[in-house]
């Protein structure tokens, strides 16, 4: 069950990744269960309320491992969406655009 739409458009994206073969389902499952584990170890209560997050952070480190992109450009597009989440009335879909890229 997702509670946010973001939980769902995450698990879409592993299936995506996996069906292109970038990593197995062993290699998934492991790489979850250390996130979860670096997650609990920094005092994460693990009530399931965070799941989809270590799900992505977990999708993060993958895709960064298998040199399909970097950690820095993933953190440029987290960047860059929260800045155009910031100039977005609420309601209104969320648009990037080349200035939420600008260093500020």
């Amino acid at each position: 069950m997702f509670r946010e739409p973001w939980e769902a458009q995450a698990f879409a994206m592993a299936l995506a990744l996996h069906a292109r073969g970038l990593f197995t389902w062993n290699e998934w499952a492991a790489a979850l269960a250390d996130e979860i584990k670096r997650a609990q170890a920094a005092g994460d209560a693990d009530t399931g309320e965070t799941y989809y997050r270590h799900w992505l952070a977990t999708l993060e480190r993958l895709i960064a491992a298998k040199g399909v992109t970097t950690s820095e450009t993933l953190n440029r597009y987290r960047d860059a969406w929260d800045h155009a989440a910031d100039r977005t009335p609420h309601g209104s879909p969320i648009e990037l655009k080349a200035e939420d890229f600008a260093v500020p």
